[in-house]
């Protein structure tokens, strides 16, 4: 992995990799209460619960012995904000920042929605070179499912399927640029990502200057440039590895991408045991028009 200790790396998988399995059932939902619930709104309960419990796991926890010694803590965060980056800290000397990823439940026990939403965690503006450590950042996603607790299987509890591990200075220079080479840039010192708006690309198109001093945050205000609402999710992270865990839990992800190089996923299943693996090798792709390359990303579902 770019710019991190392999060894490290090792060390924290070897950690991490104690979580997959464990049922956390700190958090018991009636099988009969879930039909209510939206995806969104169990992912903001456990994502809360994750957060201020994996480093405390092992006590929380005690008769899964996999958890000892799980060698994270929570990381005492270099924003000063409620939500600090980055969230944990491991006895490798590596930091993790946490983001979940909600993997459907079998047996159609949720709320159905009519249109599958798009993973909601970010990597989000307050995370940018200026204080990302690349041989020291991670980002760890976090696949969990609802399953039935064992021996009551009316109560659902979330249970971690799969961690997914990838370098943060990866992650956010493929974020970066995807949001470039749309046309789209940073205003003030990686303050704020803002996109094109509809009268900026009609100007762009007729040759025309564009205001670079000024954004906007909606359309009616006719700025050039409108703050992009949603920057750093995790589908809008073009990292190939990324996109890859999301489509092997079965999440809307973007199949194709330009850093650091053109890349493409081939978006036909490929089953095992059912589920669709994502294993399939990148195609390759040979083309110098990195619109195009925006558009197929965009298109992607």
């Amino acid at each position: 992995m770019t710019g991190v200790d392999a060894d490290k790396l090792a060390s924290v998988r070897a950690s991490v990799d104690r979580l997959i399995g464990v049922q956390l059932e700190l958090l018991r939902l009636p099988k009969a209460a879930l039909a209510a619930f939206e995806p969104s709104q169990i992912g903001t309960i456990v994502g809360t619960l994750l957060d201020a419990c994996i480093p405390q796991l092992e006590l929380l926890l005690p008769d899964v012995e996999s958890l000892a010694e799980l060698g994270l803590t929570k990381a005492p965060g270099l924003l000063g904000d409620r939500e600090g980056y980055p969230d944990f800290e491991h006895s490798s000397g590596l930091r993790l920042e946490l983001k979940l990823l909600y993997v459907d439940p079998l047996g159609g026990i949720m709320k159905e929605v009519a249109t599958r939403r798009e993973a909601s965690a970010r990597l989000t503006q307050k995370v940018t070179v200026k204080n990302v450590i690349p041989d020291r950042d991670l980002l760890m996603v976090v696949a969990y499912q609802l399953t039935a607790v064992d021996g009551e299987p009316e109560i659902y509890s979330p249970t971690i399927v799969d961690v997914g591990l990838f370098p943060v200075a990866e992650c956010v220079a493929a974020r970066d640029y995807r949001l470039t080479a749309a046309g789209g840039l940073w205003f003030g010192d990686y303050e704020t990502p803002t996109i094109l708006s509809r009268s900026g690309k009609v100007k762009q198109g007729h040759g025309l200057p564009l205001d670079t001093t000024v954004y906007g945050r909606k359309e009616s205000e006719g700025r050039d440039f409108n703050e992009d609402t949603n920057f750093g999710k995790l589908k809008r992270i073009p990292y190939e590895p990324l996109q890859r865990f999301l489509k092997k839990h079965g999440a809307t992800y973007t199949s194709t991408g330009g850093y650091p190089a053109p890349w493409r996923i081939d978006r036909s299943a490929v089953m095992v045991d059912g589920a669709d693996a994502a294993l399939i090798a990148p195609i390759d792709v040979h083309t110098n028009d990195v619109q195009l390359q925006i558009e197929l990303v965009e298109g992607s579902d």
